[in-house]
C-alpha cells in the first residue's frame, strides 16, 4: 500500500532543495541518506586545528539560494552569510606570470594588457558574448524544465543562431582572444561541468558569465554551511531526514512507484520518489533491471564526465602569494584534456587547483598554517588507470609539480587525506566516479541530459548534478526545483 509521503533518496543539494520545496507545498517528505551526514558531494573534514570543504568550493548564482529560501517564506540572510571573494581566482602560468581575475574591471583590464594590446578588447568582447549567451540560453537550458523542441520554436530565429552550438568552446574563445594565457583562463570553465573546452559546445561559454560578470561567493563558516542552513530550514518545514539510512531499492508495481526498500529490509511506502543519486546508478542499482532494461543500457553506455583527485592537506607555514582560489595551469592544455578523455589516464602534467578557505575564515587553520584543498581533473574510472596501485605515486607527482612552481610543501604536511575517483564512486554513488554524470562533450549535450521525470516509471523523479540542468551547487539546487515542480504538476 502506498502512503501520501514523498521519499527523497539522498540528502545532497538537489534532494534538500526538492524536499524543502515539496514541504512548502504542503507535502509530507522523508529524506533517506546513506551517509552519516547530509550534503552529498558537499562535505567537510576536520583534523586537529584544520577544517576543509571536501567538495564544491566555488559558489556562484547567489540568487538561486535566495529563491529557495523565499519559496519557504524565509530570508537567506537569516540562515547564511555569503561574502564576495576577491580576487575570484589567482592564476599562475608556466612562464611565471600571475593574473588575478577580479570584479574590478579597470584592474582586470590593466592586467590583461601585459598579454598583448588587443587582449583588452578581446576580453571585453568575450564578456559581452557570454552575457548575450546567458540572456538567450539561461531561460531555456538553466532556469526552466528540460528543453524540448516546442520551447525552442518559441525562440526567435536570430537568437537560436546565437546558441553557438556548432563551434567548440575553444574555437569561440580563440575568436575573441589570442594569448595562450587568456585562452586557458576562459577555457577552464569547461571543467565546471567536467568537460573539455576542445570538445564541449561553445554554448557552455555561458558558464563564464555567472562567474566573471556576476561574481564568486563564500559562505561564512565554509561551503558546508549551506548544507547546515538547508538542513535547518528543512527541519523547520517538517521534513524528516534520516541519515545513516541507505536505500536498497525503489519498488515499482504496475509501472508506478510504490516506495523505497531500505538496506535493513524496511519498506517505506511512498506516493512518489525523488532520487538524488547519479541517475545511471539509480537504474543500475536501485531499480529492477527487468523494469527498464533499455533505459538502463542507454545510461550505462553514455560517456561520463571527468572525475578528480582530491588532496586535503594541513600545511605548516603561510604562503602569502596564494589567494583563496588558485589555479596553476599546465604547459599543454590540449594534451591534458586528451589524456583525460581520449587516453583515459590522469594527465602527466595536470592543471592544479588549490583552495585555502583560511584566507576568508582564519579559524579554518592555525595561525601558522593553511588548509589546502587540492584538486586535479582525472578520467572517470576505466581500464586505463588503477588507482589502487597508482594513487600514491600520482599524488607525489602532483606535489612535485607544485614544488617546481615554487611551492614545496612536502616536508610541511601535518595532515593529509586523499580522495580518488574510486572513493568518489563509493561515497557518493557517482557512476565511475564521474563528478557530473554524462559528459558534456557533445553539441547535443543539453538535449541529451537525463530528464528530471522518469518516462518509464510513474512517480519517479530525479534531482542532482547528473540530470537537468547540470552540476555545481546552484545547478543542483535548480534540479531540485525542477523535480519538485514536475512532481506537483503530476498531482502527487
Amino acid at each position: 500500500m502506498r502512503s501520501d509521503a514523498i521519499v527523497v533518496v539522498g540528502a545532497g543539494m538537489g534532494g534538500l532543495s526538492a524536499a524543502i520545496r515539496l514541504a512548502a507545498a504542503g507535502r509530507r517528505v522523508i529524506v533517506v541518506e546513506a551517509n552519516d551526514q547530509p550534503g552529498g558531494k558537499v562535505q567537510e573534514v576536520r583534523r586537529g586545528d584544520y577544517r576543509w570543504d571536501a567538495g564544491p568550493s566555488v559558489i556562484t548564482m547567489r540568487g538561486v539560494l535566495a529563491d529557495l529560501f523565499a519559496v519557504a517564506g524565509r530570508n537567506l540572510s537569516d540562515y547564511l552569510t555569503l561574502r564576495r571573494v576577491e580576487p575570484y581566482t589567482r592564476y599562475f602560468y608556466p612562464d611565471g606570470s600571475v593574473l588575478d581575475a577580479t570584479a574590478n574591471l579597470p584592474d582586470m583590464l590593466t592586467q590583461l594588457q601585459r598579454f598583448g594590446a588587443r587582449e583588452v578588447e578581446g576580453y571585453l568582447g568575450f564578456l559581452a558574448y557570454a552575457a548575450r549567451l546567458h540572456r538567450i540560453v539561461a531561460p531555456i537550458f538553466i532556469y526552466s524544465d528540460p528543453p524540448h523542441l516546442r520551447r525552442l520554436l518559441q525562440v526567435s530565429p536570430g537568437d537560436v543562431l546565437q546558441f553557438d552550438g556548432l563551434r567548440t568552446m575553444q574555437q569561440a574563445i580563440e575568436s575573441h582572444v589570442r594569448s595562450s594565457q587568456l585562452r586557458q583562463l576562459l577555457g577552464r570553465f569547461a571543467t565546471y561541468v567536467g568537460a573539455s573546452p576542445y570538445r564541449a559546445p561553445a554554448t557552455l561559454n555561458v558558464i563564464a558569465h555567472v562567474e566573471l560578470n556576476e561574481g564568486v561567493w563564500y559562505p561564512a563558516g565554509g561551503v558546508y554551511s549551506i548544507v547546515r542552513a538547508l538542513t535547518r530550514l528543512a527541519g523547520e518545514m517538517g521534513v524528516e531526514i534520516r541519515c545513516g539510512t541507505a536505500a536498497r531499492a525503489i519498488t515499482v508495481q504496475g509501472g508506478a512507484v510504490q516506495g523505497v526498500t531500505l538496506a535493513d529490509g524496511t519498506h517505506l511506502p511512498a506516493s512518489a520518489v525523488v532520487a538524488n543519486v547519479d541517475v545511471a546508478t539509480v537504474y543500475r542499482d536501485l531499480l529492477d533491471a527487468a523494469v527498464t532494461p533499455r533505459r538502463r543500457e542507454q545510461l550505462l553506455a553514455v560517456e561520463p564526465s571527468c572525475s578528480g583527485l582530491i588532496l586535503l592537506l594541513g600545511v605548516r607555514g603561510v604562503h602569502p602569494q596564494l589567494a583563496h582560489h588558485n589555479i596553476f595551469f599546465s604547459r599543454d592544455y590540449a594534451r591534458e584534456f586528451a589524456d583525460i578523455f581520449e587516453r583515459g589516464v590522469p594527465p602527466s602534467e595536470p592543471t592544479i587547483y588549490i583552495a585555502i578557505t583560511a584566507r576568508s575564515d582564519p579559524a579554518d587553520a592555525p595561525a601558522d598554517g593553511e588548509n589546502w584543498f587540492v584538486l586535479v581533473n582525472a578520467p572517470a574510472l576505466g581500464p586505463g588507470w588503477d588507482w589502487a596501485t597508482q594513487a600514491d605515486s600520482y599524488c607525489d607527482r602532483v606535489l612535485a609539480l607544485l614544488a617546481e612552481r615554487g611551492l614545496d610543501i612536502r616536508d610541511r604536511i601535518v595532515h593529509r587525506r586523499m580522495v580518488t575517483p574510486v572513493d568518489l564512486e563509493h561515497l557518493t554513488g557517482a557512476r565511475r566516479g564521474a563528478l557530473y554524470g554524462a559528459s558534456s562533450n557533445s553539441r547535443w549535450a543539453a538535449f541529451r541530459r537525463p530528464h528530471n521525470r522518469a518516462s518509464e516509471v510513474r512517480g519517479l523523479y530525479f534531482a542532482g548534478g547528473t540530470v537537468h540542468p547540470g552540476g555545481g551547487v546552484p545547478m543542483t539546487l535548480l534540479s531540485g526545483a525542477v523535480a519538485s515542480r514536475l512532481l506537483l504538476a503530476d498531482g502527487y
